[in-house]
């Protein structure tokens, strides 16, 4: 379907970004990789998805706090790989806190990472595809893009931040070729639940199967998470012909979360 396309991917070496990944590189697209790895681990991911799905896949290892390097990993995958036709900005960070209590380097980061990486990824590589009338750019977004919860503020605030960079980019590139939409996901399954899970047990002294299905119940319907691969698919069905018009929106894949 994609075949032939080059995406990059940020946040990819593991939990939602490493979905896309498989999924983008399943669907024929040459691959840049980014997130936390060792050199090593880093190889191994690269060198099994270029295997398994016949694509040239290669790792960048910028740290989207920087906006430099967020430029850098941009123009490297230009050179290497050619022209960029999807861009996902996916990286994330969390850390919970009220706002009094909340780190000031600690917002920083999160909206730096979560944020402002978005931009400057999308300012380097709009040009281009302004260019050549094509390109596909995909925000992973958040429930709490819509709604807020207590003591995750700088993850809330860039998370509506998301959505709005969504939008002008969206409208200013309306008719050129390109296509700039948000996917919003409730909780899923990754380490950043994870690790709000296990918090969650100690703090009521529950279980860890406990603790999940008493978060599951306070936010989504549905009683489930929303699957990876759900995620994947739906981002590679905004990255397809079917839809070229559909631009600035922002989709919750929420299990209800926000139907509430």
């Amino acid at each position: 379907m994609l075949h032939d396309q080059t995406a990059v991917i940020t946040g990819s070496t593991s939990g939602i970004g490493l979905g896309l990944a498989e999924a983008f590189a399943g669907a024929g697209c040459r691959l840049v990789i980014n997130g936390i790895a060792t050199p090593e681990e880093a190889e191994a991911l690269s060198h099994r998805l270029r295997h398994k799905h016949g694509v040239e896949v290669l790792y960048h290892p910028a740290d989207l706090v920087d906006a430099e390097q967020c430029v850098s990993l941009i123009r490297d995958a230009e050179r290497q790989l050619g022209p960029i036709d999807i861009l996902i900005n996916n990286a994330g960070i969390q850390h919970v806190a009220p706002v009094e209590q909340f780190p000031p380097d600690r917002w920083d980061a999160i909206i730096a990472v979560n944020l402002s990486a978005a931009f400057h990824t999308i300012r380097a590589a709009l040009p281009s595809m302004q260019q050549r009338s094509r390109g596909c750019i995909v925000n992973i977004g958040s429930v709490h893009g819509f709604v807020a919860s207590i003591n995750k503020v700088a993850y809330v605030a860039a998370k509506h931040g998301i959505i709005g960079l969504t939008k002008v980019v969206a409208l200013e590139n309306a008719n050129r070729g390109i296509t700039c939409n948000a996917i919003c996901p409730g909780f899923v399954m990754t380490p950043l639940v994870q690790k709000q899970i296990e918090a969650r047990a100690i703090e009521a002294h529950l279980s860890n199967e406990e603790a999940t299905g008493q978060l599951l119940r306070e936010k989504e319907p549905t009683g489930r998470f929303t699957a990876i691969e759900d995620i994947a698919a739906f981002a590679l069905f905004l990255c397809s012909p079917a839809a070229s018009n559909i631009t600035g929106a922002s989709f919750p894949l929420d299990g209800g979360w926000t139907a509430q």
